[in-house]
């Protein structure tokens, strides 16, 4: 019998993680393993046992929360628990009532088994004032245009694995092993999921995306370009760089440059904040 995870990595949006689990109460197959990592965050860690999720603490760095590591770290430990699916989910996300049985089908499957599994997002609008109800996010149903989208009951297999993000997706645990998790250079905002993405291109491993595993991400106060992450994203940009041979990152890059917050140096492949 197939033993799946649900892993969520969270620091603060509380109310969000709230939703997510409304959303998968409604799932009529449950996670077996159901992993919150909280970084740096004692009130999560505390409301999540209260509702029968493992709790795993992940300490904060002097440079931001440790995003890649923390996912290692639920990672680590739906393995040890036995899971043979591991399915992130960021908090933001609310799963659709099939994603979680549609991710563990994929998985086992002939044609998905040996890809990284990814389901379609939408991003949706900010909340009324009473609260999303779960049970109608369906009908607002519109995912995000970057990414291949297929309908549900649809898979679409292939495509740039610079088109993984890591809102939503799934990996059978051997692929997790063979692509190694995510690297832990990169703390903080940006890059570590195109990282791994180039990982699994390196490794053979194609991505496959779900029409089944929908998900619907929370409105929450941005930015674009992202101002409020820039050091992250130079930062682990320069690491992108070095392991990669290219920026990553390139529309917010550019949009930091046409607002004069960033400013190439002297040796042309670098920037450094204005």
């Amino acid at each position: 019998m197939t033993r799946t995870a649900v892993i969520t990595i969270a620091h603060g949006r509380h109310g969000h993680w709230r939703q997510q689990e409304a959303g998968l109460a409604r799932s009529p197959v449950r996670p077996d393993v159901r992993i919150v990592v909280a970084m740096d965050d004692p009130a999560l860690e505390g409301l999540a046992a209260r509702v029968g999720a493992v709790t795993v603490p992940v300490a904060a760095t002097d440079v931001g929360l440790p995003l890649a590591h923390a996912r290692n770290a639920g990672a680590e430990e739906a393995l040890r628990r036995g899971a043979d699916v591991l399915v992130f989910l960021d908090v933001d996300c609310v799963p659709a009532p099939r994603l979680v049985d549609a991710y563990t089908r994929a998985a086992v499957a002939p044609r998905t088994a040996g890809g990284i599994l990814c389901g379609p997002v939408t991003y949706l609008p900010p909340p009324p004032a009473a609260g999303y109800d779960v049970t109608d996010l369906p009908r607002l149903d519109a995912p995000h245009p970057a990414r291949p989208a297929p309908r549900p009951g649809d898979v679409l297999v292939g495509g740039a694995h610079d088109l993984f993000w890591s809102l939503s997706f799934a990996v059978a645990a051997d692929v997790w092993g063979r692509i190694g998790g995510f690297h832990e250079g990169y703390v903080g905002y940006g890059a570590e999921d195109t990282d791994f993405g180039r990982l699994a291109r390196d490794r053979g491993i194609d991505l496959a995306w779900i029409g089944d595993a929908r998900a619907y991400h929370q409105w929450h106060p941005t930015q674009d370009p992202p101002v409020q992450h820039l050091a992250d994203i130079l930062r682990n940009g320069r690491l992108f760089r070095d392991r990669w041979g290219e920026w990553p990152m390139r529309g917010w890059l550019d949009g930091f440059l046409r607002q004069g917050l960033i400013v190439p140096t002297s040796d042309a492949r670098d920037y450094r904040a204005a």
